[in-house]
């Protein structure tokens, strides 16, 4: 591909444009935990979209609402995250024990309780019930997938996510071509496939085919399929008029699929096959828009293809290191960091052979893909990701239901400060994978360009 002046100018726009809408889903995410937590009256003292320094801030009330130079996150601060141990005044927290985890947690409650002032105690998050931490912690997530359930369900009503082959002939191949040669032209000795032979042009419309209307490509894709051998009469509409035919589908063995198009598997391993009827078209594809009750599909599958990627992670993250310093090739459905995502994007723009409908289409479905990530991931029960300090509040309530029905004294509020350590290895983690991730998609990225 050649970049123009043009191609480059629509790149960096796209990649712009990507750029600005992760850091309007970091905002809004962070807007699902800042609303609900004020809701509830937690005290909350910062909304910050980005980490490291401030590039700008204002106050508004008891809240500092800024943009940090770092986009890559955001957080909100809520007084009393961690509660201080049983039967001791918040502002006051023990002395550390002995033992580095110990040291983690207690240092976690002390600067919890350091930014807790003598009229806030009411105020803090750990005191809230359980549901309502849930809530709170449940809202950054949420509207992540309201996000996802917007863009990609407005991308399928609009534009359409499922290509659908239509009874219009786009191609007609001239010969038949022995499988496995690997050849894309003709022989002088290749006898010419059925359809050339009975003389369809690329364009007709199949109207019916052995006496049998056309209804759709599946249907007439079967009829041909059983009809091997013999010599068949064919209707098509050429230029607003039918034109009959007659046509013979000659006998091809091809490896036999089931429902969800896997191939099918003898006993010893090998493809189990079948002879059917060919006759050498190829069908047009269109996407047509869908209906607004297949919305909850494509959400769904947007989420299970996502959920899978972030079970395989680990595994899917030694394929990225050997392909990032090997040899091994880069698993174009692994995945991809930030970097990669705006390098396709400006792709996706730079391509003529793309309209520009489609290409703002596909703008949308990776935005609408980056915010189901950004659910998906988050649920993980694990600190310092939202779904870790859900875990925690229903470990809580889970254990104080217990107690009540042993009747037994209420134990209170679960440590979760005890959990730090666990903090501190899945923030570890989580800046290795992104630095990989980055380096990949810098010596090995993922392109639509080949």
């Amino acid at each position: 591909m050649t970049w123009s002046v043009g191609t480059v100018v629509l790149a960096v726009v796209a990649v712009l444009v990507f750029a600005l809408g992760l850091a309007a889903s970091i905002a809004l995410h962070e807007i699902g935990h800042l609303v609900p937590a004020k809701r509830f009256g937690v005290k909350v003292t910062q909304y910050m979209v980005g980490f490291g320094p401030t590039v700008w801030s204002r106050r508004r009330g008891e809240t500092e609402y800024g943009v940090k130079g770092v986009p890559l996150g955001g957080y909100i601060r809520m007084l009393g995250m961690f509660p201080p141990h049983r039967g001791e005044d918040p502002s006051v927290v023990r002395e550390s024990s002995t033992g580095i985890f110990q040291t983690m947690a207690d240092d976690a409650r002390r600067l919890s309780a350091e930014e807790v002032g003598p009229d806030d105690d009411h105020r803090v998050f750990w005191r809230l019930p359980v549901w309502k931490r849930v809530v709170v912690m449940l809202g950054g997530p949420a509207m992540n997938l309201l996000l996802a359930v917007a863009l990609l369900g407005g991308v399928a009503v609009t534009a359409g996510t499922v290509v659908v082959p239509t009874t219009t002939v786009a191609v007609v191949q001239e010969c038949v071509l022995p499988a496995g040669t690997g050849r894309d032209t003709c022989p002088e000795d290749a006898p010419p496939t059925p359809a050339a032979e009975a003389g369809l042009l690329a364009g007709d419309r199949l109207v019916s085919f052995d006496g049998r209307p056309v209804t759709g490509w599946d249907a007439v894709r079967d009829d041909i399929r059983d009809a091997a051998g013999r010599r068949v009469p064919l209707v098509v509409e050429r230029d607003g008029r039918e034109v009959t035919t007659t046509i013979t589908p000659i006998a091809t063995r091809v490896a036999r699929v089931d429902e969800d198009g896997e191939v099918l598997l003898a006993d010893d391993g090998r493809p189990l096959t079948e002879e059917v009827g060919f006759i050498g078209v190829r069908p047009e594809q269109v996407q047509p828009a869908q209906p607004l009750s297949d919305v909850p599909g494509v959400v769904l599958d947007a989420f299970t293809g996502t959920a899978s990627v972030v079970v395989t992670l680990p595994v899917r993250m030694i394929d990225v290191a050997q392909a990032a310093f090997g040899d091994a090739p880069r698993d174009p459905d692994g995945p991809i960091g930030i970097v990669g995502v705006g390098r396709l994007s400006g792709e996706i723009a730079a391509i003529d052979q793309i309209s520009s409908v489609d290409k703002v289409t596909g703008l949308v479905s990776i935005m609408g893909s980056l915010n189901m990530a950004l659910f998906v991931f988050n649920l993980l029960p694990l600190l310092p990701l939202d779904g870790g300090h859900v875990a925690g509040a229903l470990y809580e309530g889970a254990r104080r239901r217990v107690a009540a029905l042993r009747r037994r004294p209420d134990p209170g509020p679960f440590d979760v400060a005890r959990l730090m350590p666990v903090a501190y290895v899945v923030g570890g983690l989580l800046v290795a994978m992104s630095v990989l991730l980055l380096y990949a998609d810098i010596v090995r990225p993922i392109s639509l360009l080949g």
